[in-house]
């Protein structure tokens, strides 16, 4: 299976470059990469779109994917609601996938997340922390509004200077170094906290998610797809 990288020279398409000229995916080839400088109709010759790119870029990919029914992975963070909803729309004419973060650990601290705020209850309140490298431009990352919305609570603003309104997610952010990725959910109640948490190490983690990806993507029907889908979750 041929697959096309939107943005194959940023970090991660170089990740994804790497990987599928190790040798460990057999079943995949890299066959075209594109940049903001080129025409994204030159990832049409791929049988699969991976893109990780910016949110102006991706509103391209969306529309190419819909417009030529080609399965697309998106793992572009910073997408506004209406990004979201243009790529809902976009599910009834391709199979889509988008996660703000591909790795196995991360999605299943989301289903722990998701269970744990269910069991504990709003005695809790929730705080989730998290940790990148001094280039990353969103914030909070998408990964920590992921682990947010698992919570079932409503999104807390960022003003901390009033009373803080019960049920809601607070949300911290420290930006520095060369951090590939931390991300610590607590849940504090009186007398105790629990915490939840992950750690990136290696970045290409996230390119074997997307490959990952890509692969079960391709043989789905039209419709809007996770990685908890990939990893049955």
């Amino acid at each position: 299976m041929r697959v096309g990288i939107a943005g194959y020279k940023g970090r991660m398409g170089q990740m994804l470059v790497r990987e599928l000229e190790s040798g460990a995916w057999p079943d995949l080839s890299y066959s075209v990469g594109t940049t903001s400088q080129d025409s994204p109709e030159q990832l049409l010759s791929a049988d699969v779109i991976i893109d990780f790119t910016t949110p102006s870029a991706t509103r391209q990919h969306i529309w190419l994917a819909a417009k030529h029914h080609k399965p697309l992975v998106v793992g572009t963070t910073g997408l506004t609601t209406a990004d979201m909803q243009e790529m809902r729309d976009a599910t009834k004419e391709c199979p889509l996938l988008f996660s703000a973060n591909m790795s196995i650990g991360i999605n299943l601290l989301a289903v722990l997340v998701e269970q744990a705020s269910a069991r504990l209850g709003p005695d809790y309140d929730i705080e989730i922390l998290e940790t990148h490298h001094h280039h990353k431009v969103d914030a909070p990352s998408g990964t920590a509004l992921m682990l947010g919305k698992a919570t079932g609570r409503q999104t807390a603003p960022y003003d901390r200077s009033g009373k803080r309104e019960r049920g809601t997610v607070g949300y911290a952010v420290q930006r520095g170094g060369d951090v590939i990725g931390e991300h610590t959910v607590s849940f504090l109640g009186s007398g105790e906290r629990l915490e939840l948490g992950h750690r990136a190490h290696d970045r290409s983690l996230f390119a074997k998610g997307a490959l990952r990806a890509a692969q079960w993507l391709s043989g789905q029907n039209y419709g809007l797809y996770s990685m908890r889908d990939v990893l049955g979750f």
